[in-house]
C-alpha cells in the first residue's frame, strides 16, 4: 500500500459524498501504456472497507480489493505480450472503464530543462528538425504523459497530466529529448511505448531527492520549510521528489531516461555521489530492483554567459557516476553543444544516443555502437599516448586526421595547446613542442568545445589525466 497517508486528500473526499465511487490518479486513463508481461501496479480511492474489483479485458480476469480505512486501495494485475488496445474496468457497485490501453514498454523521463525542452523549443531557440519531424510523427502506439510542473513541501498523490497518442499537437508540445528515445524505441522493438516525462527547467538534482538521501551531502540545505519551496522552487531540495516524483512512484515500468546536470555546474564537486544516492534511492522507492538508468552527459556551452564557469568538472563527475551506479550508462553529447545556448537544438541527438544505450543493455539488441571511454596514458618521451576503453573500431577525428582538442603540460602543471596529435587504432598520440616531458593531457576540458574525438559515429567524452 502507499506508505505516507495525504490526510488533507482524504478528509477531502470524506466531505464529498460525490466522490464514493473508484477515483484514480490522472496516470492510470484511457490511452495509457502498461508495461509488458510483469504484474503492474494499480491503485486509487473509494468508500473505505468497499470491496473494487479490478477486471482486465486481455485475460478477462477480475481482481478483488478493500479499500483501507483511508479509502485507499491497490492491486497488481498481471500483463501479457505487447498488444492491445485493451480495457480494464473498476468496480465498488459503480463501473468505472478505462478504454485505448497498451500494453508495452513504459519508461520515466526526467530532469531539467533539457528533458522538458517541447519539440516546439522554447521562444527563439528551436530544435532542429522540428518541422519534419511533426509531418511524419503520427502514432497511434506511441503515448505520451507530460506531468506539469508543481513543487511541494510533503508528497503528494496525484499530479497534472493526461495521456495523448502521438500526433503533431500532442509531440509538439512534448519533450523532444523523450520523443525522439520513444521514436527509436518503437521503430527498433516494433511494441507499443508509453513516456512519462517529468521534468522542470533550472531544477537541481537535490530537488529530485528524498530529504533522508540527502543527509550524506552537509552543503544541501537540511531543513526546508514552506518558505524555501515557495522562494527556491524547482531549486528547492526534495520539493519535485514530493510534487512531480512521488504520485508516480510505484507506476510499473522499465527504467528511467535523465537529462539534468546545468544546474549543478557550480556545486559540481560532489556530483557523481549525488546521483549515485539519488538513483539508488528511486529504486530503492520503486520496488523494482537495480532497473536501467540512462543519462545524457550536460552538452558543451560558454557558461561566462550566465556567469558561470568550469563545467567540464560536472561532465567529468557525470563521467564518473557511470563507474559508480549499477546498470547505469551515459550519453555523450560533446559534438551537440551550443556555444551560445544552453538549450542545444539537437534534441534527436540526445534522444537517440538515450534509445542506443536502452536497446542494447536492456533489450539486447545486437550490432549498435557504444561510446568509447579514456583508459590511460602513458608517455615515451615527448608523446602522450591515450588509449581507450570500448574502442573495437578505433577512434578517429570527424573534421579530418588531426584536433585542436587537446592540451598537455609538463611538472610546472601549465598546459599548452598540442602542435601534434594524430590517431593509431585506438590509441591518440599528443605532442606539444614546449612541452618535452609530458606528464598530463586533456581533451575539450573546457566549457565551450566542439567535440571532435569519435568513435564509431559517437562522440568521446572530454576528459583530463590529471586530477590538479
Amino acid at each position: 500500500m502507499r506508505r505516507i497517508t495525504f490526510f488533507l486528500f482524504t478528509f477531502y473526499l470524506s466531505l464529498c459524498s460525490s466522490f464514493a465511487e473508484v477515483r484514480l490518479p490522472r496516470f492510470f486513463s484511457d490511452n495509457m501504456v502498461l508495461q509488458q508481461q510483469t504484474e503492474c501496479n494499480l491503485w486509487g480511492t473509494a468508500d473505505k472497507g468497499k470491496t473494487v474489483k479490478v477486471t482486465t479485458s486481455w485475460d478477462q480476469k477480475t481482481y478483488q480489493v478493500k479499500a483501507d480505512k483511508d479509502g485507499k486501495f491497490e492491486v497488481k494485475v498481471q500483463t501479457p505480450e505487447a498488444g492491445g488496445p485493451y480495457e480494464i474496468t473498476f468496480n465498488d457497485g459503480k463501473p468505472f472503464l478505462l478504454k485505448n490501453i497498451l500494453i508495452g514498454e513504459v519508461w520515466i523521463c526526467a530532469g531539467q530543462s533539457n528533458m522538458e525542452m517541447q519539440m516546439k523549443g522554447f521562444k527563439q531557440q528551436p530544435v532542429e528538425g522540428t518541422t519534419e519531424e511533426l509531418l511524419r510523427c503520427k502514432d497511434t502506439n506511441l503515448r505520451l504523459f507530460t506531468v506539469k510542473r508543481h513543487v511541494s513541501l510533503t508528497p503528494r498523490y496525484d499530479v497534472t497530466g493526461q495521456w495523448n497518442e502521438a500526433n503533431s499537437a500532442s509531440v509538439r508540445d512534448f519533450s523532444a529529448t523523450a520523443y525522439y528515445f520513444g521514436r527509436a524505441l518503437r521503430s527498433t522493438l516494433d511494441v507499443p511505448v508509453g513516456l512519462i516525462v517529468t521534468a522542470w527547467g533550472g531544477s537541481a538534482c537535490e530537488a529530485w531527492m528524498k530529504a533522508d538521501w540527502l543527509r550524506a551531502f552537509p552543503k544541501v540545505k537540511q531543513t526546508i520549510t514552506v518558505g524555501d519551496v515557495s522562494k527556491l522552487q524547482q531549486r528547492c531540495p526534495t520539493a519535485l521528489y514530493n510534487g512531480q516524483l512521488y504520485p508516480l512512484i510505484g507506476y510499473t515500468m522499465k527504467g528511467a531516461i535523465w537529462y539534468q546536470g546545468e544546474d549543478n555546474v557550480p556545486r559540481y564537486d560532489y556530483y557523481a555521489p549525488l546521483l549515485k544516492t539519488m538513483v539508488e534511492g528511486w529504486r530503492s522507492d520503486w520496488k523494482q530492483g537495480d532497473f536501467p538508468f540512462y543519462y545524457c552527459q550536460i552538452a558543451p556551452y560558454d557558461y561566462s554567459l550566465i556567469d558561470w564557469k568550469d563545467s567540464q568538472y560536472l561532465r567529468e563527475q557525470q563521467a564518473k557516476a557511470e563507474t559508480m551506479i549499477s546498470n547505469a550508462r551515459m550519453a555523450v553529447l560533446m559534438d551537440a553543444g551550443l556555444e551560445y545556448g544552453i538549450h542545444p537544438r539537437k534534441k534527436r541527438q540526445a534522444g537517440e544516443r538515450l534509445a542506443i544505450l536502452a536497446l542494447a543493455n536492456t533489450y539486447d539488441v545486437k550490432g549498435l555502437p557504444d561510446f568509447a571511454t579514456y583508459k590511460e596514458v602513458t608517455f615515451q618521451n615527448d608523446t602522450a599516448v591515450v588509449a581507450f576503453d570500448r574502442s573495437k573500431e578505433w577512434v578517429y577525428f570527424e573534421h579530418g586526421t588531426t584536433s585542436n582538442n587537446f592540451e598537455i603540460a609538463g611538472s610546472d602543471k601549465v598546459f599548452h595547446p598540442a602542435t601534434k596529435v594524430w590517431v593509431s587504432r585506438n590509441r591518440v598520440y599528443v605532442v606539444c613542442d614546449e612541452v618535452k616531458q609530458p606528464i598530463a593531457v586533456r581533451y575539450a576540458f573546457k566549457d565551450w568545445v566542439d567535440g571532435d574525438l569519435m568513435h564509431d559515429g559517437l562522440p568521446v567524452s572530454s576528459f583530463r589525466t590529471d586530477n590538479w
